[in-house]
């Protein structure tokens, strides 16, 4: 039986007859037309990475930012929707202020996950609302060190070692792979997140984007801040030199090849 064109992505809280919920397949299409979010949990530290599309050369510098700060010791990601992405951080940051009011403590990443999660799955039950378009990836360090989860359209949260979202996750996810995370350090992390950036990044697609990084670490204070200016523009050039690099032995094989 096939739901293909019988209306059942008229509604959030319909399925079709194939168990599928359409609306929320169509809120993950937006994450795909994203640009790409990455992150990295290493051994000393979290990292986040995220590939900023520039649709206009009038664009302030620096502005728009697709990383943001939930909580002192929190930092999000996104990849998709940027309105719904500021309503996510907003609801982030309203959890783990009330976890603070109650607890006076800070709020543990696997806690606002969840939380997280079962807020974005409420927005999949109701005809009255729609799903949000955006996947977040958390980036938290709390009692139990260095901890990473990413929130899908879905309300699914899940655990991770490294992650990505956006449009270049595939090819984001292949470069993660070889990566011996668990060996690496945050300064390491953040050389090897702007690589995977630019290797990811669709130069026929989109020439002009911006690239965000943000680690929490001891250098931060185990605090979720943006890299500095020096460590970033450092990160910058070594991707760029490791895409030159790749780019050369490309040539070289063509060159054998013919």
């Amino acid at each position: 039986m096939t739901s293909i064109g019988t209306g059942y992505d008229l509604s959030v809280s319909t399925y079709s007859p194939d168990g599928r919920v359409f609306q929320v397949e169509y809120a993950q299409k937006a994450v795909d037309n994203s640009g790409t979010a990455i992150g990295l949990r290493v051994k000393d530290g979290v990292v986040l990475a995220v590939e900023k599309i520039k649709h206009s050369r009038l664009l302030v510098p620096g502005s728009n930012k697709r990383i943001m700060t939930a909580g002192r010791h929190i930092g999000v990601a996104a990849a998709g929707w940027m309105s719904d992405t500021r309503h996510l951080v907003k609801r982030a940051r309203d959890e783990a202020h009330h976890y603070h009011s109650v607890y006076k403590a800070d709020i543990p990443a696997k806690i606002i996950a969840e939380r997280m999660g079962m807020y974005v799955q409420a927005y999949t039950l109701y005809s009255s609302v729609r799903p949000f378009g955006v996947s977040t990836i958390l980036a938290c360090v709390d009692t139990d060190g260095p901890q990473l989860y990413m929130v899908e359209p879905s309300g699914q949260f899940t655990g991770y070692r490294g992650c990505a979202a956006g449009k270049g996750k595939q090819a984001a996810k292949t470069e993660i792979e070889k990566l011996k995370l668990e060996e690496l350090t945050v300064r390491d992390a953040v050389k090897e997140a702007a690589r995977i950036i630019y290797a990811a990044h669709d130069e026929a697609k989109d020439k002009l984007f911006e690239l965000e990084l943000s680690w929490i670490c001891a250098e931060s204070g185990m605090l979720h801040a943006h890299v500095p200016a020096d460590v970033l523009a450092e990160a910058i050039q070594h991707a760029e030199r490791s895409l030159d690099e790749d780019d050369d032995d490309d040539d070289e094989m063509e060159d054998e090849d013919l």
